[in-house]
């Protein structure tokens, strides 16, 4: 019994790790084309409801789950004292702020606030991936 809830909490885990990068790669793209769009213009406002609703709707419930799920996985599976774990939470807890600032930019947008330039969102929208790459090698490779 404990092995299939086990095995379900994890499949929910990779789900919710999938609909969040997903949204964590997708969001400052957004933000690179929001940056060309007018202020007020058509295109700008609908830039804001795409933001708003891929936070709200996708980014913040999948964050949530893969914390819950992930927390019960390594509990459940006794890894807190493994190395591997540290440098992987640690990871996760920077994307988890990544994602707090990518929080405050849709914030910034509704507001027509725009002190960052294409580049910037350009460049920032590697962070999620680099931090993806580092995570799955931990928890694949566990090197330590």
């Amino acid at each position: 019994m404990f092995e299939d809830v086990y095995l379900w909490i994890k499949a929910l885990h990779v789900i919710a790790v999938i609909a969040w990068m997903a949204g964590m790669l997708y969001l400052p793209r957004l933000f690179v084309y929001h940056c060309e769009a007018e202020i007020g213009s058509k295109q700008s406002e609908t830039f804001k409801v795409m933001e708003r609703r891929l936070l709200k709707a996708i980014i913040n419930p999948a964050m949530i789950v893969t914390w819950l799920a992930g927390l019960y996985l390594a509990w459940s599976g006794h890894w807190f004292s493994f190395g591997w774990l540290h440098v992987k939470l640690a990871m996760v807890l920077a994307m988890s702020g990544v994602h707090g600032f990518f929080s405050r930019w849709v914030k910034d947008f509704a507001a027509d606030r725009r002190s960052r330039t294409q580049k910037f969102y350009r460049i920032i929208n590697e962070v999620p991936t680099i931090l993806m790459i580092i995570i799955v090698v931990m928890v694949i490779v566990k090197p330590f």
